[in-house]
């Protein structure tokens, strides 16, 4: 018997969907299919069905929840056409943000044409192209990597193309006059600030930070952990500052090790780690070692993707991603109707959210 035979009925399948939906906010084939077991065009009718029911909207790619009309209720202006957006990853920080433009972009008439880059791509400027060709796109939204050897080329490309754009989770500039694009960004500055007053507020003296090597957070974040410590009278010996290479490197494991005994030499109570994954991993080798957290250790974790899933819950900076992504959609559209206002940089306040992970030291 085949794996199709064995596939859910309709009803249990939509019952999914719907489930699925009301838990993450959007729903994808490519996800459902895996997770059901049944060929795309099924789930496409499947879809179109529950969307002739007004149960969901669907959208390139899936589907998202129906909206319920509200004529007596003022609302953006409605732009209508598409959106391309290119986003380094679909897989970690950036479907919450994703998430928010859809739901911006519903209420404008506005489809997504979405698009995933990778970190490691050195030249972005080939897959805005075949964006571009691939629809009528009326603007963009892109967060290229700002560490790569064509970074400003694809700055400057943006800027020549005449295309209306805005750049989210990323600064820059143009060149020659170093004009500043439009963007939306997190204030991830005062996410460490944050995540070091809280620490101070239970009582530690002595914290760390610890970074991810590859993200491009990282430098906003030093900068604000540096204005953290200052503003705490910390001394040089009371707080230190280290890069994690790739987690899933040969070496990660090892600076790992040399981060611990980096806090315990320096009597260090309190850590801010740089991302979720990388605050997991320190944790579970830190508890191989005989140490308690948060009793040995309070561990503060940066983007609360999934802190709150870990043992114990991790007290964690959250960005704010949804609302980062519908500001994105709300300039562009602004920018589309107006092309002659003048350059918007919105910068939204993360929050801090205490759990398990962080108490007074022991």
């Amino acid at each position: 018997m085949t794996d199709q035979q064995h596939a859910p009925l309709a009803p249990a399948r939509h019952a999914h969907i719907l489930a699925a939906l009301e838990r993450d906010g959007i729903v994808r084939v490519s996800r459902l299919t895996e997770e059901l077991g049944v060929a795309p065009v099924t789930l496409r009718r499947d879809l179109q069905q529950l969307e002739e029911e007004g149960r969901l909207e669907r959208v390139h790619g899936g589907a998202v929840p129906a909206q319920v009309p509200d004529a007596a209720a003022p609302g953006p202006a409605r732009t209508g056409g598409a959106i391309g957006v290119l986003v380094p990853s679909l897989a970690y920080y950036w479907p919450g943000v994703v998430r928010g433009m859809e739901a911006e972009a519903r209420t404008r008439g506005l489809r997504l044409v979405l698009r995933g880059a990778s970190y490691e791509l050195q030249d972005e400027r080939p897959v805005l192209e075949r964006l571009l060709a691939a629809d009528d796109i009326r603007g963009l939204i892109v967060a290229p990597n700002p560490d790569v050897t064509h970074a400003q080329d694809v700055v400057q490309w943006l800027d020549a193309s005449g295309i209306p754009s805005v750049f989210v989770e990323r600064d820059a500039v143009v060149l020659p006059d170093r004009a500043p694009v439009e963007n939306v960004t997190t204030d991830h500055a005062l996410g460490a600030i944050l995540a070091a007053r809280h620490l101070a507020s239970l009582g530690h003296r002595r914290i760390g930070l610890i970074l991810s090597r590859e993200s491009p957070t990282g430098r906003k974040i030093l900068t604000g952990w540096a204005s953290a410590c200052e503003e705490l009278g910390l001394a040089p010996a009371d707080h230190f500052e280290s890069l994690f290479p790739d987690r899933n490197g040969p070496g990660f494991a090892t600076a790992v090790n040399a981060a611990i005994d980096k806090a315990l030499d320096a009597g260090v109570t309190g850590l801010l780690i740089h991302s979720d994954p990388e605050a997991m991993a320190f944790i579970d080798i830190a508890l191989n070692r005989g140490l308690s957290v948060p009793d040995d250790l309070s561990v503060v974790a940066y983007d609360d993707e999934v802190a709150q899933l870990f043992t114990p819950a991790l007290s964690a900076v959250s960005p704010p991603r949804a609302a980062v992504g519908a500001a994105a959609i709300d300039l562009l559209a602004k920018r589309i109707a107006d092309p002659s206002r003048p350059v918007h940089r919105v910068s939204l306040s993360p929050t801090m959210h205490a759990r398990q992970s962080s108490a007074p030291p022991a």
